[in-house]
């Protein structure tokens, strides 16, 4: 395994996994890192081909990224950590808690769903990426990402995510797109008993709030927290995720 990971933060505190959403690497965490690291030594990873972190011979599924943070683990020798996913990395987070329960302490998954969209959407981005790359799809990712404002005022941000994006292994992202079309939890996050944080974008369209109060009514004790925000959360509010997180982790 050559997953790509990086550990920052006190080596003697309590270890916080955070794995990104699909067509981003740990750069996007950037934003946390300051808050996080006052508590948590922390685990950035890249999922299955994104960053340096180079696809399986075989094909990618959520056992397979959830097992690959299992196996991080192992290498450092961390019996249980706390976990925060946004996007695919929520959905990681999800089997996980339900999976590998004894790994985890306390999880948030954020911008996720127990499925989340439909197969057919992920199967037809596949096609059209095969055909014709990633330049069209990642010109069109800052308005899934995030909202009108922030792409207004945050222009500079934005680009250098599209950009990113553009410049990014199209295998990688068919892949995980194929995981994703793959990915149903529906009928086992019922069975998740870990303390957990639920965060929502209240502008969210591929993830929707609707998505959040399922998982929240289907997760016994889960909380739920909204942000004015779009997609990918822990970016457009990054004081109010940080926060948020933090406390829970804390509690």
């Amino acid at each position: 395994m050559q997953i790509e990971y990086r550990l920052d933060g006190p080596a003697d505190a309590p270890v916080l996994v955070l794995s990104n959403s699909l067509g981003t690497t740990f750069t996007s965490w950037q934003p946390q890192m300051a808050a996080l690291t006052r508590h948590f030594n922390v685990l950035r990873y890249n999922t299955r081909g994104h960053g340096n972190t180079p696809l399986p011979p075989s094909s990618v599924t959520l056992e397979l990224l959830g097992r690959d943070v299992i196996d991080l683990l192992d290498r450092e020798g961390i019996q249980q950590a706390h976990f925060c996913g946004v996007s695919l990395g929520g959905l990681t987070g999800l089997w996980l808690s339900r999976f590998a329960t004894h790994r985890c302490r306390r999880v948030v998954v954020a911008n996720t769903a127990a499925r989340i969209g439909h197969s057919a959407h992920w199967l037809q981005r596949v096609r059209h990426i095969r055909k014709k790359g990633l330049s069209a799809i990642a010109a069109s990712a800052p308005s899934r990402w995030f909202g009108e404002d922030f792409i207004r005022h945050f222009q500079p941000q934005v680009s250098e995510m599209s950009v990113a994006l553009s410049q990014a292994s199209p295998e990688g992202y068919v892949a995980c797109c194929e995981a994703l079309a793959a990915a149903d939890l529906r009928e086992e996050v019922r069975r998740i008993r870990l303390p957990m944080l639920i965060v929502a974008g209240e502008n969210d369209l591929i993830t929707p709030v609707a998505d959040s109060e399922w998982l929240r009514s289907h997760i016994h004790g889960a909380e739920l927290t909204l942000l004015p925000a779009s997609h990918l959360s822990n970016i457009e509010c990054p004081q109010a995720f940080s926060e948020r997180v933090c406390d829970f982790l804390l509690a």
